[in-house]
């Protein structure tokens, strides 16, 4: 194959260098460093591996047998992190740490073609890649503690703060079953442009914070910075502008290794040591473009583009060697064309490897469920529960509303489960704005139930690296509308890790939202939210919409168990406005509580995932719903019964997976489906239910009604926009008409 620039380049400069007096290899490379000789050695060829992977990307791709071509060309000097750290922390890489890959892969005792080949797979989409099974292109492996991430918008650095947070969190609770051995620290890389972006300031931020407030938070920031982000210029100094203020800020030049090496060490140290957060700030090049189909020309001067090739990495670490006496141009140069044949000989064997070859096959990590797994493990309570809650254990309270089953289920979940921890604005000492958290941080202590800052990423991102760390986390979202201040925490980070590890890593969570509306005396869209589109679509998630109090509890020790048994991922979203509801139909008559199951009754209460529940045997009508709408719609049927209406009500509670098999069983039952949506006409809930029918080929008669497609307005105007139970009565008298 042709050669591009920076392989010209290369190989005229190196044939160019002078050899110096030989150095002994265990001692510096040159002096004032601590890299070695050897070291140097070893890490020039991972440089130079790293290189001709890009190479054969480029190469695959133009015949057609590759399909990722953003490489790490010019960042090469990210293989002294490696070197800096130990083979056992905890990374989380960007897409151009190609060099720490390979040197993590050596350092953990694999040969160097095995590090190849991990790349190579990749690239070509291989069904046999060892940690996304080619359905991406990442850095991740299991056995070398590299977490994959997609890392286009630094969108894993919330996560990366989470995963420091949960190794000193983990050693406080004493919990054991985690996967980073006592004194590791997380290691994250991003670029330049990405320190713009919001995820990015809120790994920072939250790092600062807890770094403010004296807790251990041992995670090194590494941003590689290339100057550019795609065809962007990013403004000189900008990185050390800014980076926040407390977090110590150590700055090396990337393309000179021993430099690299020795700034990164010294802020290896300070994080470990200190056991708190440090920013790496390491000077790079990008050389070969963007990606293979970025043209720099286009907005790069020939100037630019050369003043970066003199800068070339490799050719410095080249420099080091010859001018050390451990390696004459002859032999590098010798030693670079065989590791080029090999690599690309490598790549052409592997794209004959099958690829991934049905839609089964692609969705297979996606939800891996085990329902009887989850279901012994959701009847579990704690060893010596009777002792913990004596006289005071819930079931002997009598019924219950909503808020106070989800409370003492949390109560429960905490006291079974050392490793779960509930967290978020306000739930700690407030017990949360509606005071369903209320007691837990006097029960259990602040180590497990404890307050956040006031950012919604920072508490998804605490969650996933708290569950990919083997703690469970509980995490609290204090309204619907904020969840959307972060949902590529959930959709890019949470959800995707199985999918792109095959299941090799997990991030285990139940996301409680308080959620919907229908508040009296209080609202506005952000405190009234009825959209839940976002979250329905995102493959894999587990969607819980519990509406009685019964049902929360049971809900919620399923997601538990679901969490913990299966790594799911599960947003639970609870009706605000049936929090403290205690009627169904009339003043006093206490319709709406529920008494809460003993632990003796858990295994038959016990409700899994995508099963509704049914009300009523009427055979006239069916009323489809959920949430809200529950108690709307029974209070609807109650008074079309007592006309002589037959009527049931089937409450979906899953929105992701939709019971699609309890649906069809009652609509067939009656044949006419109404289906009653507090979201919105456009986006909902409903359209997924109609489609589901449809899919089935149910033939009756379906009518909906929802809410407008408008966001919730203040105060009382709020009623002509969401669904009421007037429109739900009127809509199922003329389908029984």
């Amino acid at each position: 194959m042709a050669r591009d620039t920076a392989e010209t380049h290369f190989t005229e400069s190196v044939a160019a260098l002078t050899p110096g007096e030989r150095r002994d290899p265990a001692l510096p490379v040159r002096p004032g460093t601590t890299l070695t000789g050897g070291l140097c050695r070893d890490l020039f060829e991972t440089q130079v591996a790293s290189r001709l992977l890009d190479i054969a990307a480029r190469w695959l791709r133009e015949q057609g047998e590759g399909f990722y071509t953003i490489g790490s060309a010019g960042h090469e000097g990210n293989a002294a992190v490696a070197a800096a750290v130990r083979a056992t922390d905890p990374a989380l890489l960007h897409y151009r740490s190609g060099a720490f890959y390979l040197a993590r892969s050596a350092q953990a005792g694999r040969l160097a073609e095995e590090g190849l080949r991990d790349v190579l797979l990749g690239l070509a989409a291989a069904a046999e890649e060892p940690i996304a099974g080619g359905r991406h292109k990442v850095f991740g492996h299991p056995g070398l503690a590299v977490i994959p991430q997609t890392s286009t918008i630094a969108s894993h650095l919330p996560r990366a703060v989470g995963v420091a947070f949960a190794i000193e969190r983990a050693r406080k609770l004493g919990v054991t079953d985690t996967p980073w051995p006592e004194g590791s620290i997380a290691v994250t890389s991003f670029g330049d442009a990405s320190i713009n972006h919001a995820s990015a300031l809120t790994g920072l931020n939250t790092a600062a914070y807890c770094a403010y407030q004296g807790l251990p938070l041992p995670v090194l920031f590494v941003c590689e910075d290339n100057g550019l982000g795609v065809s962007v210029r990013t403004p000189r100094r900008w990185v050390e502008s800014a980076a926040h203020p407390l977090i110590p800020r150590f700055e090396a030049d990337g393309c000179d290794l021993a430099e690299a090496y020795d700034v990164a060490c010294r802020a290896a140290d300070h994080v470990r040591g200190r056991r708190s957060p440090a920013l790496l700030h390491l000077r790079t090049v990008r050389l070969m473009g963007h990606a293979g189909s970025d043209v720099e020309s286009a907005y790069r001067t020939p100037r630019e583009i050369a003043a970066d090739l003199e800068r070339d990495p490799l050719v410095a670490t080249a420099r080091l060697l010859v001018h050390a006496g451990l390696a004459d141009p002859g032999e590098l140069l010798g030693r670079y064309e065989t590791i080029r044949e090999h690599v690309l000989k490598l790549a052409l064997d592997l794209t004959r490897r099958p690829r991934l070859r049905s839609a089964a096959e692609v969705m297979r990590p996606l939800a891996p469920r085990h329902p009887a797994r989850v279901a012994t493990l959701a009847a579990r309570a704690a060893p010596g529960r009777a002792a913990l809650t004596g006289a005071t254990s819930p079931e002997r309270e009598g019924p219950l509303t909503l808020s106070q089953a989800i409370n003492r289920t949390l109560t429960d979940l905490l006291a079974a489960h050392p490793e779960a921890m509930v967290f978020g604005e306000d739930v700690a000492r407030k017990g949360g704005v509606y005071g369903v958290t209320r007691g837990l941080l006097k029960r259990f202590g602040a180590a497990r139930v404890f307050d956040t800052v006031l950012d919604e990423q920072a508490v998804l991102g605490l969650a996933l690296g708290a569950g990919v760390s083997g703690l469970l986390p509980i995490p609290e979202i204090q309204y619907l509308a904020y969840l959307h201040n972060a949902l590529d925490q959930i959709r890019g980070e949470a959800a995707s890790l199985r999918f792109f590890s095959q299941g090799a890593y997990r991030n285990p969570m139940v996301v409680r939202v308080a959620a919907y509306a229908y508040q009296k005396g209080f609202g506005g869209h952000f405190h009234n939210d009825n959209s839940v589109a976002a979250l329905r679509d995102i493959p894999g998630l587990v969607v819980a919409s519990p509406a009685r109090p019964d049902d929360a509890a049971a809900m919620l020790r399923t997601c538990v168990a679901a969490a913990k048994a299966d790594g799911e991922v599960c947003v639970f979203l609870e009706p605000i406005a049936l929090y403290h509801t205690r009627d169904l139909m009339d003043d006093g008559d206490d319709g709406w509580l529920a008494p809460y199951a003993p632990p003796s009754r858990w295994a038959e209460t016990h409700v899994p995932i995508g099963r509704a529940r049914s009300y009523g045997d009427g055979r006239d009508l069916t009323i489809v719903t959920f949430g809200n709408g529950l108690r709307m719609s029974l209070r609807a049927a109650i008074r079309l019964t007592a006309e002589g209406h037959g009527c049931r009500v089937l409450d979906l509670r899953w929105l992701s997976p939709l019971p699609v098999e309890d649906l069809l069983h009652a609509a067939t039952l009656t044949g006419k489906v109404l289906v009653a949506d507090e979201t919105r006409g456009s986006g909902g809930v409903s359209e997924s239910v109609l489609a589901a029918l449809a899919d089935a080929g149910f033939s009756g008669q379906v009518s909906r009604v929802t809410s407008k497609d408008s966001f919730v307005p203040l105060g009382d105007a709020a009623a002509h926009v969401l669904l009421s139970e007037a429109e739900i009565e009127d809509a199922a008298r003329k389908m029984l008409s």
